[in-house]
């Protein structure tokens, strides 16, 4: 019952099992199942240990079949350690370990909880080759396997799913699909070169990327949705940040620097979210109130906007076309604000009192601001140069 290729004895096959755990791959998911626990509030040591343990033979059996189709069905791999027989083996091994940790999860919590599991071998056995060679089920395989964690680490102590799991779990599946477009992305001449369809092939290296950070910060945008809502702790958007300010630094590298840069990030943002739900640290804290300024609140954040888009505008040497802009607009502006205050759609509180031309001086400042800001976003964001000429035509 040999498992080494090329080496024989328990050392080496030992050593042939354990180079299929893959840590970097492995850790995430089971460290989700944990959090998954952690969101429940209260951590029950046996099912922790049964949905962890199912989460790991799933992740474990996509890894020994993945590497088996690799290079014994495709023969895409130079190398691999396991013997055919022995990855056959391995699979049937894995898989006897999951069934023994989901019937353990059915026995001590519910059937409900072993149904949660299956869902992560399921993705973990068709990644390859059902799965692997699609853009959409390549891309989200993983992080879907990630969010089944969650959900399903936190129905194993709480006995239901509550809605600050799911919303976890939604995070983790857009967020780390734009890091899967980005780790795909390394091996885009490869892939290409075998007609695999990642959606690097697919859109091509540049737009995948931006759809990758699209996908980031779509995550980052849910997380400060989901506190204000009160799905998610408060403090919750601070992870958000940190993993943000990771993902910002990975743009400017190259697609190898920036995956080993995101997958630390998104340690980080677990990291941060962990603390986040177990302590709870905003929890019943007041917002601040900006009204302290009284007359002068409107006029004050539409200073600090302003500024915003004056600095984003130079720097992006955008500030003539954008005030051409504004100009245009100006006008319609002005009359559908005239009229909309005029006849009572809303009202300014908060404001200095002046008016010109027969609305607050506020919202003429506003006229400005608004659209200076997205514009300054939009020339900040966009590609400049001749390569940026090149990507728009």
């Amino acid at each position: 019952m040999a498992f080494a290729r090329g080496d024989a004895g328990l050392r080496a096959d030992v050593g042939a099992l354990a180079s299929q755990v893959h840590p970097v791959f492995m850790l995430p998911p089971v460290a989700a199942s944990a959090f998954g626990a952690v969101i429940a509030g209260r951590i029950g040591l046996v099912a922790l240990v049964l949905h962890a343990a199912a989460t790991f033979f799933a992740v474990y059996t996509a890894h020994v079949k993945d590497g088996y189709v690799d290079f014994y069905a495709r023969g895409e791999d130079d190398e691999h350690p396991m013997t055919a027989a022995g990855c056959r083996r391995a699979l049937v091994g894995a898989g006897v370990g999951f069934l023994a940790a989901t019937v353990g999860l059915w026995v001590a919590v519910g059937p409900v909880a072993a149904a949660l599991a299956v869902p992560m071998w399921l993705l973990g056995f068709l990644h390859a080759p059902q799965f692997d060679t699609n853009p959409v089920t390549t891309t989200l395989g993983y992080p879907l396997g990630i969010a089944t964690a969650i959900v399903g680490g936190h129905y194993a102590q709480a006995g239901a799913v509550a809605g600050e799991a799911v919303a976890f779990g939604v995070v983790f599946a857009v967020a780390l699909a734009g890091v899967k477009i980005v780790d795909d992305s390394t091996d885009y001449d490869y892939d290409a070169s075998i007609g695999k369809r990642t959606v690097a092939v697919v859109l091509g290296r540049r737009r995948a990327r931006r759809l990758a950070y699209a996908l980031l910060y779509a995550g980052f945008t849910l997380v400060v949705v989901f506190a204000v809502d009160g799905l998610v702790p408060p403090a919750a958007p601070v992870a958000a940040v940190a993993f943000g300010a990771v993902a910002a630094v990975a743009t400017r590298a190259d697609a190898e620097l920036a995956t080993m840069l995101l997958v630390r990030g998104a340690y980080v943002f677990l990291a941060v979210l962990v603390a986040a739900v177990w302590f709870r640290p905003l929890a019943g804290a007041p917002l601040p109130d900006i009204g302290v300024l009284g007359p002068y609140t409107y006029l004050a954040t539409e200073i600090v906007f302003g500024s915003v888009a004056f600095v984003l505008l130079v720097r992006a040497d955008a500030l003539r076309r954008a005030l051409r802009t504004i100009l245009v607009l100006y006008p319609v502006a002005f009359v559908w604000d005239w009229y909309t205050l005029t006849v009572g759609v809303f009202a300014i509180r908060l404001r200095t009192g002046v008016d010109l031309a027969g609305i607050p001086i506020e919202e003429h400042l506003f006229m400005i601001v608004v659209p200076g800001l997205v514009l300054a976003v939009h020339e900040t964001l966009a590609p400049s140069g001749v390569e940026g000429e090149a990507e728009r035509y």
